[in-house]
């Protein structure tokens, strides 16, 4: 903690790395904040919520935890039955029920072009890396972000697995007990707004909308994000 403010903790979706979350730390640092990046290993819902649950163990204090993408799911497991995660924040993320994968949810409205952009790599082991293809991650993923930005990111992407993709939300889902906030990518092409919009209108968070950002809300609209994580850090800590 910094004078007595929660820790910020960001978790990363896939086709990312923490470098994403740059222009939010520096403005959370900057207003005072602690801050932490938790490496998302994009191997498997189960096995990626143990390894953020392991670091928010090891955080002292109180906890808001923000989630992009399929790192809303991640952080939906990871914070169950951790009392010191007074918040979660959902970034254009998943919002899953028990039972619903981040593949079954980004199927459920129209609108996404995800299945159209993976670019599978076989692995020795049987299993599947996914890559944003690059040749479209810039209209696809990121068409808020400058060109020149967005191949950068196409670069230095990191792919998760199908099977993460794919694999359901086991074990109660922590939105349930904690509150939410929730930042909808108007012109999200990977999940579709009517999807992020069902999810947290089902989960009861507060809700700001990006009008016309892409899915990657954080990197073009980085006020908008820390303003929706300062208003939970405001809301959910302030008194507790």
């Amino acid at each position: 903690m910094v004078n007595g403010k929660p820790t910020i903790v960001l978790v990363h979706g896939a086709f990312a790395d923490s470098s994403g979350f740059n222009a939010v730390a520096k403005r959370l640092v900057a207003d005072g904040h602690s801050v932490a990046s938790a490496p998302n290993p994009l191997r498997g819902l189960a096995f990626d919520a143990a390894q953020v649950r392991a670091l928010l163990d090891s955080v002292e204090g109180p906890i808001v935890l923000v989630g992009h993408s399929y790192g809303g799911a991640v952080i939906s497991a990871a914070a169950e039955g951790n009392t010191n995660v007074k918040a979660l924040v959902y970034l254009a993320a998943f919002v899953p029920e028990t039972g619903e994968s981040a593949q079954a949810l980004v199927e459920k409205f129209p609108g996404s072009t995800v299945g159209e952009s993976l670019k599978p790599v076989a692995l020795p082991d049987g299993q599947v890396d996914l890559y944003i293809d690059p040749k479209v991650f810039h209209p696809h993923f990121a068409a808020d972000v400058p060109a020149e930005e967005a191949t950068l990111y196409s670069i230095t992407q990191r792919p998760a697995t199908g099977a993460a993709l794919g694999e359901p939300a086991t074990g109660p889902q922590a939105w349930h007990t904690i509150p939410s906030y929730n930042l909808i990518s108007g012109a999200d092409r990977i999940i579709p707004p009517a999807t992020q919009e069902f999810m947290a209108q089902r989960s009861g968070a507060k809700t700001q909308l990006a009008e016309g950002a892409s899915h990657m809300v954080f990197v073009s609209r980085p006020g908008a994000a820390v303003g929706l994580i300062e208003t939970a850090v405001q809301e959910q800590t302030s008194t507790r």
